[in-house]
């Protein structure tokens, strides 16, 4: 792509985040500092050549043990732009310490001019797999309804897809009431890196940047809103550019 080509792209896009999983901070047996400070420092980079507005850290920030997730904060505080993180199953905390590191619940919405996020929590204390706050998740959908762009973040997949994944058939329900739902986004499957479609929601999982298992690389995802309403999305792993997929406006 050419200087003028890619300027031209540049325009076409209103909103740019990235999303991340499963850094698993402090596995045994594992080089997660390093780890860390490989994905803060290329999802810096990417940012530094196109600008992200957010960047999303989705689930399993640790392995399992509370003390570790100040360490894991002191990396992640040196990403250049906002950042959120939501919870995963080896988030091995309570919410209210959860907050207090973090200074947000475990559920939390970004409000942003042209989308709104919402990340909900499918973990406890204790690493269970549950299904998300649906009645909390419905009032973010509502209070969001004038929003053309609404995006999901759960760390488990609720549909039974995977392995790892659980089965509420209450969530995709839920979803298909709301035509401005334009993708959900999980981790905790670390070797999956693609995209899945339900009652034409795309549901796309995001491989993994830590851990002892998944995907040969340790990547991210980058989503871009596009001011035609499609979605550009890609994995970064984390230099290259890989599974582009585009998923037009759901009407």
């Amino acid at each position: 792509m050419s200087e003028a080509e890619a300027g031209t792209w540049r325009k076409k896009v209103i909103y740019r985040f990235a999303i991340a999983s499963d850094g698993h901070y402090g596995q045994p047996g594992t080089a997660s500092d390093d780890f860390y400070r490989t994905i803060v420092e290329k999802i810096n980079g990417f940012h530094k050549e196109q600008p992200l507005n957010y960047c999303i850290i989705n689930g399993d920030v640790i392995h399992n043990e509370k003390e570790l997730l100040v360490k894991a904060k002191q990396h992640l505080d040196r990403l250049s732009m906002p950042y959120k993180t939501g919870k995963g199953n080896h988030d091995m905390v309570s919410s209210e310490y959860w907050k207090e590191v973090w200074g947000e619940w475990p559920d939390l919405i970004i409000k942003e001019k042209d989308c709104h996020i919402i990340i909900a929590n499918t973990s406890n204390e204790k690493g269970d797999y549950l299904s998300p706050d649906l009645a909390w998740l419905k009032d973010q959908l509502e209070l969001s309804k004038k929003k053309k762009n609404v995006f999901l973040v759960l760390h488990i997949p609720q549909i039974k897809w995977t392995a790892n994944a659980i089965d509420t058939p209450a969530f995709p329900e839920l979803l298909k009431q709301y035509t401005n739902v334009k993708a959900v986004f999980h981790g905790h499957e670390h070797d999956q890196d693609g995209v899945k479609m339900h009652n034409d929601i795309p549901y796309l999982f995001d491989s993994h940047f830590g851990g002892n298992w998944g995907t040969g690389y340790k990547g991210f995802r980058v989503v871009e809103l596009m001011n035609d309403g499609s979605i550009l999305t890609y994995i970064m792993n984390p230099v290259e550019k890989i599974n582009e997929s585009t998923h037009q406006v759901r009407r």
